[in-house]
């Protein structure tokens, strides 16, 4: 799961191209949305794309579950072992 963290903490920044941020400046439990890193509506659809096309999984649900897919590296990671496991 590490590996998968560091590979989505890579994907946040390429594919948000945040300039002013690493990969190893993002813990995997700081919430990615609002407070913490501050991504927005526009942020988590170009990352639910980034995560569509490089993992070909589709997270799907109340706008509430997507939120808590969406909430850290960690719940990312979490949804996309779930998704590899079915």
């Amino acid at each position: 799961m590490d590996d998968l963290e560091r590979e989505l903490k890579e994907l946040i920044v390429n594919a948000l191209r945040l300039e002013d941020i690493t990969p190893d400046q993002i813990a995997s439990d700081e919430q990615l949305f609002v407070n913490g890193l501050g991504l927005d509506s526009i942020d988590g659809l170009e990352l639910g794309m980034a995560i569509r096309k490089k993992y070909e999984v589709r997270p799907q649900g109340s706008k509430e579950e997507i939120r808590a897919i969406f909430a850290t590296v960690r719940s990312i990671a979490r949804f996309i072992e779930s998704q590899r496991k079915v």
